[in-house]
């Protein structure tokens, strides 16, 4: 069965989340509007600007829909930008700025500084599908990290250098603070697409 996985339209990744879902053994879409939304079995919050596409959600009447897809169990994976829309709360928020709270946790927005900042890492991850189990080369961009979770929310990553978490799943819910959608790795995709045949 070839489940329909969106990736939220509205800025950022979505181009490269695409690619990445459709080598991954999905059929990826883009959502840009609630009737879309409705044709799929999980969505993928892309990187970008979490203040910018949190604006286009409200103006595309998206947020209430998002929210309520996600409470009834909708999976839902978020990189960079996309954590920081899954979270319960979000440190260093623009005023207004608001969250789908789809997962337990408190990140701190741009918490590994700005643009110029960037780097790549290798990250040792819990749940990937690897024989023998290999680092994942990650890239933060104006990264956010998880200043904390509840008890209910699976650490699968941190950052060795910071000692910060940067990968977390609870439920059927995931996210990064780094973006997989930029490398040929395709591990942490396909762990999203297994989670969404399972809750299918």
């Amino acid at each position: 069965m070839t489940l329909a996985i969106g990736v939220l339209a509205l800025q950022g990744d979505v181009a490269e989340h695409l690619r990445a879902l459709t080598a991954a053994g999905a059929q990826a879409m883009p959502v840009r509007r609630p009737d879309e939304l409705n044709m799929v079995h999980g969505l993928v919050i892309p990187g970008g600007e979490s203040t910018t596409m949190w604006k286009l959600a409200a103006a595309f009447d998206l947020t209430s829909p998002l929210r309520k897809r996600i409470a009834d169990g909708m999976p839902a994976f978020g990189s960079c930008a996309g954590m920081i829309m899954l979270a319960d709360e979000v440190l260093d928020a623009v005023p207004g700025q608001q969250t789908l709270q789809g997962i337990d946790m408190t990140v701190r927005r741009n918490a590994f500084g700005r643009q110029v900042d960037s780097f790549e890492t290798d990250l040792e991850l819990a749940g990937l599908s690897s024989r023998p189990q290999s680092p994942f080369r990650a890239i933060f961009i104006r990264a956010p990290w998880v200043e904390q979770t509840s008890e209910d929310v699976e650490i699968i990553g941190t950052e060795a250098r910071t000692g910060r978490i940067v990968a977390v799943r609870q439920g059927p819910a995931l996210a990064t603070a780094f973006h997989p959608e930029l490398t040929p790795d395709l591990r942490i995709h396909k762990l999203f697409v297994d989670m969404v045949k399972e809750r299918s």
